[in-house]
């Protein structure tokens, strides 16, 4: 009983510190402990009502609670007015809600029937506990979303060759409300675990505070308890979108529990009802699978009152942030070694940096467009991006006595080649006509014809025969066949025997053989 009747004896208390102490509000808050924002709620209710002190005496405490709250349940009882603890649960996901502040609402609407502070927070502890272990854990709206694949695949048919692929199934499901994201992709590689996140980013309408990850490869370079190491392009979406990526300790699944259930759901109402149907394309597959993620976020809670995409609509959406003009797009980003040519190759394509940093790691990013190279986070050089083999030099990369290599072309090769020997004008042209692109070969080119400064104009000419009769096509081969001086031995025996004339003198025929 002390219990009831304390809240209607604070409500005098309120008015006689204020009206007859003269204590301020947070003075009031000291003494009372009653929080300021509902000292300041009843003194300007009583100003309103334009009450005095001492009150009348006819005011009794059931009268008082009409005056300040009219719409509560002032009737006498024996028994305390129950929460609705499903309702509490959900609220105290909504951000800034705490337990008292529901305890006190919940005491101005049932100001005679209400539990203390202390058995309001005792009873709804009992209540959490007796959930399901997953509730255990609480999520604020708006705060976490969580990303897995489920280990389950399926299959799909090529309907041209017959042959069997198995598709990856990602999940994401929001922190607070259990709203669910799934989809196929071919393969858990990066460019696949990106994409993923863009389109579930697309369908929730906006992004979180942060990203829960498993501690897959693609994500997490390096897995680690206290400080892992994200991929590069996973923190390049991270800054995109303005999120935190905070992988779950490895062998700690209840970091990531929502996604544990997440993929437990979805293999359950999703995954099992199509294990008879035949696919024959991606995009058939996730047809499907939308269509049943749909009754999946509209099927009822089984022990909390309504279903994933009421709260989510409640709780998430309104504090999500909102998504950047673009979707992010796909950038490879690598470590590379600047080569001694003052390039760096990347997809069989070689791309030009300036040449003071020679043997220096920079770090190239390859988008579908454009290459770019950064050295200390400070871009050196962008570049087209081009997806076949060959040179591309950005002509203020070059050193100054480089510079004029820049316009070689097959023809001045060729005639460079054909001064120096037939034979030698031979191997450079087979070396051009070779390659599929004419400029893969300019190198190994300048290699044979600056050999010159070596070796007299002769001596790589019988080189290069040598190397043409035995079709060696590597530059290594004609340095070899230098080095050793192969070059001035005599022609083979055999070879000079067949050249000699066969008619002769003294050269007997068949008629002195009986």
């Amino acid at each position: 009983m002390a219990a009831k009747r304390i809240t209607m004896r604070k409500i005098r208390d309120v008015l006689r510190l204020r009206y007859e102490a003269k204590l301020s509000v947070r003075q009031i808050n000291t003494s009372t402990k009653i929080s300021v924002g509902a000292i300041q709620k009843l003194l300007t209710k009583a100003k309103e009502l334009k009450l005095s002190w001492p009150l009348s005496a006819e005011l009794n405490d059931v009268e008082l609670a009409k005056l300040f709250y009219p719409k509560a349940d002032t009737r006498k009882a024996s028994r305390f007015q129950i929460p609705d603890w499903p309702e509490v649960h959900k609220e105290l996901k909504a951000k800034g809600v705490t337990k008292l502040l529901l305890w006190e609402e919940y005491c101005q609407q049932y100001p005679n029937r209400c539990l203390s502070y202390s058995q309001y927070c005792d009873r709804y502890l009992n209540w959490a506990k007796k959930q399901k272990r997953s509730m255990r854990q609480t999520h604020k709206a708006g705060d976490k979303l969580f990303v897995d694949y489920a280990g389950q695949t399926m299959s799909v048919v090529s309907p041209t060759t017959g042959e069997v692929r198995s598709a990856q199934i990602f999940v994401a499901v929001v922190g607070a409300s259990n709203y669910t994201y799934a989809e196929a992709t071919w393969s858990q590689s990066l460019p696949d675990w990106l994409a993923s996140h863009v389109r579930t980013f697309e369908f929730i309408g906006g992004t979180p505070v942060m990203i829960v990850p498993d501690n897959l490869r693609s994500g997490v370079s390096k897995a680690c308890r206290y400080e892992p190491e994200l991929n590069p392009c996973y923190q390049q979406l991270a800054e995109h979108y303005g999120v935190a990526v905070v992988p779950a300790r490895p062998y700690k699944p209840k970091d990531k529990s929502k996604a544990e259930v997440g993929v437990q759901i979805i293999e359950r109402w999703i995954l099992a009802r199509l294990r008879h149907h035949t696919f024959f394309s991606l995009a058939e597959l996730n047809q499907c699978i939308a269509s049943l993620l749909t009754e999946v976020n509209l099927k009822p809670f089984k022990q909390l009152p309504g279903n994933r995409l009421q709260w989510f609509e409640q709780l998430d959406k309104p504090l999500l942030n909102a998504l950047p003009a673009h979707p992010y797009q796909y950038v490879d980003i690598k470590i590379a070694k600047v080569n001694i040519d003052y390039h760096i190759q990347y997809d069989q394509h070689l791309y030009s940096v300036p040449h003071h940093l020679v043997g220096e790691n920079v770090e190239l990013h390859a988008g579908d467009k454009l290459v770019q190279i950064y050295f200390k986070t400070h871009l050196l050089a962008s570049h087209v991006r081009k997806h076949y083999p060959g040179t591309t030099t950005e002509p203020g990369h070059m050193p100054k006595k480089h510079a004029k290599h820049q316009q070689w072309t097959p023809g001045r090769l060729k005639n460079w080649a054909k001064g120096i020997g037939p034979e030698v004008l031979l191997w450079v042209s087979e070396q051009l006509e070779s390659r599929e692109h004419p400029e893969l070969a300019y190198r190994v080119c300048l290699g044979l014809l600056n050999l010159t400064r070596s070796y007299p104009a002769v001596r790589l000419n019988k080189a290069c025969a040598i190397a043409n009769q035995k079709s060696l096509v590597k530059l290594k081969n004609i340095k070899a066949i230098l080095t050793s001086n192969q070059d001035k031995l005599p022609l083979d025996k055999t070879e000079a025997t067949i050249t000699l004339p066969q008619d002769h003198e003294n050269v007997r025929g068949p008629k002195c053989f009986h």
